[in-house]
């Protein structure tokens, strides 16, 4: 059976209105889990209008939900150096009882003019695909190995480097919070293979997605994994106004492999949104 979730993008709108949905949410037991995005300036509507830090909000969010699993999709490898990330996530998962997943990707591409001011004024260092990738798998070795290992630890890598790297406390969740990674590159698709739980895509284009999804089938079969330990997430966003055609998006994704399903909620929200969803778009 399919999973649903809910995505609220923190720009263009006040803490107030998505604390008020979450609230919602978290007592709609057909909404599962809920997300927020990972960016440091808005990439839609007024560019200069407000936009809250994702993870410092989802920590906030966690300690006002109890049962929904919570995350962001997906957070930027680029923005923070990968201990300091690890420690954030582990807080996370401590404030909310053990309900985070793990979401991650390489990040927003420097060379996209809205996503290329977040790293300008933020004073954020550029590297190219190649390096990004590579950085990220850095990043997702390091991070496990502070949620799971016991002795401080030294890490030189071409990208990531430690010295005496050691988390206290743990996450609550064991091994670890599951990782999500985000992206439809093959290079992250490998990536995937090798260090996810959960794979998503953004909607849209399902034929591509599930060509990707073949894709990551074919890389978890050289590495010996078995496929069907990743769950398949797609994002798809709502339409208030044609709820049908948003019903139609799911049954193609669903239809496709795709059972971890993410709806874009869009502002301003309307009242009693996550009932709405469940009621017109799950149910």
């Amino acid at each position: 059976m399919p999973r649903f979730g809910i995505m609220t993008a923190p720009q263009q709108v006040d803490y107030t209105d998505l604390a008020r949905v979450w609230r919602e949410a978290d007592a709609v037991p057909e909404i599962e889990h809920a997300w927020l995005f990972d960016h440091l300036m808005p990439i839609a509507g007024d560019p200069g209008g407000p936009i809250l830090e994702g993870w410092t909000l989802l920590s906030a969010l966690a300690a006002q939900t109890s049962r929904l699993r919570l995350g962001v999709m997906v957070t930027s490898n680029r923005f923070r150096p990968p201990a300091v990330l690890a420690k954030i996530a582990t807080t996370v998962d401590v404030v909310s009882g053990g309900r985070l997943d793990f979401g991650i990707g390489v990040g927003s591409r420097p060379d996209h003019p809205l996503a290329r001011r977040e790293y300008d004024g933020h004073g954020l260092p550029y590297l190219g695909s190649g390096d990004a990738v590579a950085a990220l798998g850095e990043s997702l070795t390091v991070i496990r190995r502070l949620w799971t290992e016991n002795e401080p630890f030294d890490f030189h890598g071409d990208h990531v480097r430690l010295t005496g790297a050691y988390g206290n406390p743990k996450p609550v969740q064991r091994p670890h919070p599951p990782i999500l990674i985000g992206g439809r590159s093959s290079a992250t698709l490998r990536l995937v293979a090798e260090h996810a739980d959960l794979w998503n895509i953004p909607g849209g284009d399902i034929e591509d997605a599930t060509k990707r999804s073949r894709l990551l089938d074919r890389y978890c079969a050289e590495i010996g994994r078995d496929p069907a330990a990743i769950t398949r997430s797609i994002f798809l966003p709502v339409s208030y106004d044609r709820p049908a055609d948003t019903r139609a998006a799911i049954k193609e994704a669903v239809d496709a492999g795709f059972d971890h399903i993410v709806l874009g909620l869009s502002t301003p929200y309307p009242d009693a949104v996550a009932r709405w969803v469940a009621d017109e778009i799950i149910a």
